[in-house]
């Protein structure tokens, strides 16, 4: 069953020739899934970065690698994408066609709660493999279009 969460993320795809998990909206998990996947896309390198919240996946692409984000300092770049299903949060393999096709690999996954929420600003503590502890997401208001201003965040540990 698809809802209007996931509008946006399935009328970007093809679900018998991308190989990706389709376009529905699930209960919540026991814990709030996070994970950050590595996309070797044929337009670029970046890594997505997947919270759970209400059933779906907000999504942001980080241009840049987060491997920085260990240590308090360094700010990255996050662009908010469409939301995905839960069942995106892991997914790995070869995206074979279509919007976004390349290798995906899990780079971290855990779970994270969420300490303050809202149209400008996600306060997080995350527990994964890699990145562990109090992490924000600002919105920002960096790129030359208004779209750009839009969807852009700015991803830090504090």
């Amino acid at each position: 069953m698809s809802t209007s969460k996931l509008k946006v993320y399935e009328s970007k795809r093809n679900f018998t020739k991308s190989g990706e998990p389709k376009a529905i909206v699930k209960s919540p998990s026991k814990g709030n899934i996070y994970s950050i996947q590595e996309h070797h896309a044929s337009s670029h390198l970046h890594w997505d970065l997947r919270l759970e919240h209400e059933g779906i996946l907000l999504s942001w692409a980080i241009p840049k690698s987060p491997d920085v984000l260990k240590e308090k300092g360094t700010k990255r770049l996050a662009i908010q994408t469409e939301d995905h299903p839960l069942d995106y949060a892991f997914f790995q393999g070869e995206i074979k066609e279509g919007y976004g096709k390349g290798t995906v690999k899990l780079w971290d996954k855990g779970t994270y709660l969420t300490k303050a929420m809202d149209k400008k600003k996600i306060e997080i503590n995350i527990n994964g493999k890699k990145l562990n502890g109090n992490y924000v997401l600002i919105k920002s208001n960096y790129g030359k279009s208004e779209e750009q201003r839009k969807k852009s965040w700015l991803f830090f540990k504090v």
